[in-house]
């Protein structure tokens, strides 16, 4: 791809990369619509549920570094394999759990081997991707990602429905089975193979591998350390919004609808208020554009639009969903339709369905950019550990931002009853927004000199090459 030419099974490589990130966000989204069926089936209060969630982010966080260093490495075709081998079983594990313990266990297991996927899609796709398609090719990765949340949260409650809280699982364990012979036709990229510095000599002769020194060069960069710092803020309010669905649940409950039917509009709710995410192609290609105009681009046009994120949700989370009319008992099918209509018909459900858009738009210029910058601000052999250490932050800061959340909601509904009790906690979460746009801010000011000198010890390495 470097060369401007993609065969098949570069194509083909690229395309599982991309797909395979919405397995690992499936895996995420498939809790929060079964939060209150998982807590009656294993008889835990509900509020235990955002643990469970959190453990799964934390130690597929955690074991990213792991799976990062071991690709920055080794032959990351062989590591994926592995990996998905992992979590494919213990998401398996998942949906025979009986009790509580059973259902951490298990999920501890399927995080440390949910942690190859990032890591080492990322790893993959930098060394494929011209560095002027990096930012619109790593919005279809993290587009992926959001749809794979969304049709986790889809296929929940609708599957569940009908086959019990463990057959989602289930489906979702058996398409990792699927990607493991999958695998086995990927092509393995060259490390550095994307980078114009190196002139295609990479192909040939680019040996350099990181080293347990390297990693205190890759924390001690500041734009590492920035971008470090932006993603823990805005992932402490990313995490809180995995309670979306259980707060349209509430308010459609609230209502006098059954718990199913609540569950099923919910979820719906969730996927459409979120297309506001496909706008992240459009966002990703921008920053390319105005990054060769000037190198603080990407971090200045991003934490500009992150900003509006906060009124936008605050105002999401306060709109009633006054007037909704459902087919209780009725199909998904039905349920659907309804709630279609009642985007066009019902102005309570339009404002908060375009607030959700916007809301949702402006997050999605997030993930592409800060990917790109991770990439354009380090070396080949240090970009998979670099985003490793930097997603597994990421991971701490959404676990928390998902455990805190079930502990506010404890406290807050002393107070207040459903759903305003959900509306309070989240739209106060909304607050981490403000310090993560600050960083983006000293993302910026620091961006340009370390891109500089990552190109300027390239061509060095290009001369040095026989």
């Amino acid at each position: 791809m470097a060369k401007g030419k993609m065969d098949f099974r570069t194509v083909y490589t690229v395309f599982i990369f991309i797909f395979l990130a919405s397995l690992d966000y499936a895996v995420v989204g498939l809790f929060p619509p079964l939060f209150s069926s998982i807590a009656k089936s294993l008889n835990v209060h509900i509020s235990a549920m955002g643990s469970v969630s959190a453990v799964t982010i934390l130690f597929t966080a955690l074991s990213s570094i792991v799976w990062g260093y071991l690709a920055d490495k080794g032959n990351r075709k062989r590591l994926i394999i592995m990996g998905t081998l992992i979590w494919s079983l213990f998401l398996f594990l998942t949906s025979l759990s009986q009790s509580y313990l059973h259902l951490i266990i298990f999920q501890i297991f399927t995080g440390l081997g949910l942690g190859c996927n990032s890591s080492i899609g990322f790893s993959v796709l930098t060394d494929y991707v011209p560095k002027k398609y990096l930012g619109t090719v790593m919005s279809l990765w993290g587009l992926s990602q959001g749809f794979g949340c969304i049709a986790g949260s889809i296929m929940a409650p609708i599957v569940s429905s009908r086959l019990g809280w463990r057959m989602p699982f289930i489906i979702i364990s058996s398409l990792g089975a699927v990607f493991i012979f999958m695998y086995f036709f990927i092509k393995e990229p060259v490390k550095g193979a994307a980078e114009p510095e190196l002139g295609g000599i990479a192909l040939k002769s680019y040996n350099y591998n990181i080293s347990l020194s390297s990693v205190k060069s890759i924390l001690t960069k500041k734009s590492n350390f920035w971008l470090m710092i932006q993603g823990f803020f805005l992932n402490i309010t990313l995490g809180t919004l995995l309670w979306l669905p259980t707060l349209y649940a509430a308010k459609i409950e609230a209502q006098g609808y059954s718990e199913e039917t609540s569950l099923i509009a919910a979820s719906y709710f969730y996927a459409l208020f979120q297309l506001g995410g496909l706008s992240s192609t459009y966002f990703g290609y921008l920053g390319d554009r105005l990054q060769k105009k000037t190198l603080r681009a990407r971090a200045l046009l991003t934490g500009s639009l992150i900003f509006f994120m906060m009124p936008f949700y605050i105002l999401v989370f306060i709109i009633p969903l006054n007037n909704l009319t459902l087919p209780d008992g009725g199909s998904a099918f039905s349920i659907l339709l309804s709630l279609l209509g009642q985007i066009c018909l019902n102005p309570w459900i339009l404002s908060v369905f375009l607030l959700s858009i916007f809301a949702s738009a402006v997050q999605s210029a997030n993930i592409p950019n800060w990917l790109a910058l991770i990439t354009d601000v380090n070396l080949p052999e240090h970009r998979a550990t670099s985003f490793s250490i930097s997603n597994f932050i990421n991971g701490i800061a959404r676990s928390c931002g998902n455990a805190f959340m079930g502990i506010a909601l404890g406290i807050v509904s002393s107070f207040f009853g459903e759903p305003d009790n959900y509306i309070v906690a989240m739209a106060t979460f909304q607050l981490f927004v403000i310090p993560s746009v600050f960083a983006y801010y000293k993302v910026s000011e620091n961006s340009k000199r370390d891109i500089t000198k990552m190109k300027s010890i390239l061509r060095k390495r290009a001369k040095n090459m026989p």
